[in-house]
């Protein structure tokens, strides 16, 4: 049996964060404080807040504490420790894969690509992607309008013909000398840096200025090509709804029903919307919507990928009581200043609204998806004979023509 009092009689007043641990040795809960004596004092009540509290505390066996420095050093602990421990009463991002990335090379003539990971090459990283089905469908894009190159540079090096995306102009053709000028590449280059940077008026101020030049000196096929780049540039930005702003901010909408949440995020760069991801946290039993949204954008910045790029605002549907903190942990991150608003104005309700429409959509779809699986299982269980379906293991033989036999299991 836990002694509380006597384990809260050794608690300090300082900052940190705490473990507490079933009677297995199994981390169950990761939490920090400002106050820790005050925080763990609070689970020990006669009146606790809910049942999911409840449950938690009839567990504890054992709580371990760590004193930091400050609340935010606090705050990336803890998210740490949920990253590691994956306590089963913390609401859980299931989903920490790194974000992709248009990567520009800085070789001699640059090349396009997409880009998971560390950053490590030299070169110009744009994004983040919600995925990479986003990225190629960019790249494809790019590839008809500023036609630069963008094979492995082990393929650049050793052509000594132009290959099929010359042929069919996608590509100026970079690898054979006599193709494609210096200035023309390089210039091509620049267009494509000026419009995933959302900087597409220059781009087609700089566009115009060539074409009328060309005409004036009767360089007329020339002017017709950049004609071509002028109109595909023009019907790509139409389609986009643009924020005058120039936002460069990340929008989270929060759905919440039937013991799920879907958490949806916006990913606006330069006032263009990149793409957006639904997340579907795991939350266990009696946990209200506050601490859903507080634990996920937490484990969403301070405990993903190294690699995520954090935007300068971050809006929210749902007012945090850590906002402050939030800001300050991720500004000290990030090395400026990042802000975290709750009650955006203008072109940022907007978003915002956008943002908790898909998280609403998403989570109903979801939520229909698992009626249906467990309609499946209950009409199994039927043809069966089983009073419930616990467990599938589906097996999957293959082999070529007899032999190289790969075999496979799959467990639900």
């Amino acid at each position: 049996m836990f002694d509380a009092k006597a384990f809260l009689k050794t608690v300090t007043s300082q900052p940190g964060v705490y473990r507490m641990y079933d009677a297995g040795g199994t981390v169950i809960y990761v939490g920090k404080a400002k106050d820790l004596k005050k925080r763990l004092s609070s689970y020990f009540r006669s009146n606790l807040a809910s049942r999911k509290t409840e449950a938690l505390v009839a567990q504890i066996q054992h709580i371990d504490v760590t004193v930091t420095h400050t609340e935010t050093e606090a705050l990336l602990l803890e998210h740490n420790y949920i990253k590691l421990y994956q306590p089963r009463y913390n609401v859980l991002l299931r989903d920490d894969k790194s974000y992709p990335f248009i990567f520009l090379s800085g070789d001699t003539h640059p090349r396009l690509a997409m880009h998971r990971g560390a950053k490590h090459a030299k070169g110009e990283y744009f994004g983040p992607f919600p995925n990479g089905y986003a990225v190629r469908e960019t790249l494809a894009l790019l590839q008809k309008i500023f036609p630069i190159r963008q094979c492995e540079n082990s393929v650049y090096r050793n052509r000594s013909r132009p290959c099929l995306q010359y042929q069919i102009g996608r590509c100026l053709g970079p690898c054979v000398a006599g193709l494609v000028s210096e200035e023309e590449y390089a210039q091509q280059v620049e267009y494509v840096r000026l419009f995933l940077s959302g900087k597409d008026d220059q781009v087609l101020t700089q566009l115009i200025a060539r074409m009328e030049k060309a005409s004036q000196n009767l360089a007329f096929e020339e002017a017709a090509r950049i004609r071509d780049q002028i109109q595909a540039v023009r019907r790509v930005t139409e389609r986009q709804f643009v924020s005058n702003t120039g936002d460069d901010l990340d929008v989270i909408g929060v759905a919440f029903d039937a013991g799920m949440a879907c958490v949806h995020v916006l990913f606006i760069r330069q006032g263009k919307v990149l793409g957006s991801r639904s997340y579907f946290p795991k939350v266990p039993g009696g946990t209200e919507l506050g601490e859903v949204v507080e634990t996920f954008v937490g484990q969403f910045y301070l405990q993903g990928s190294q690699m995520r790029t954090l935007p300068g605002e971050i809006l929210l549907d749902f007012n945090l009581s850590d906002k402050m903190l939030l800001a300050d942990s991720l500004s000290e991150l990030a090395g400026r200043r990042i802000h975290v608003q709750t009650k955006p104005r203008g072109d940022r309700a907007r978003y915002l609204k956008l943002a908790r429409t898909n998280a609403a959509t998403a989570l109903t779809t979801k939520l229909s998806q698992q009626s249906t699986v467990t309609q499946r299982l209950t009409a199994l269980a039927t043809v069966l004979k089983l009073p419930a379906v616990m467990r599938m293991e589906c097996f999957d033989i293959s082999h070529t023509m007899g032999e190289q036999t790969v075999a496979s299991c799959v467990v639900f």
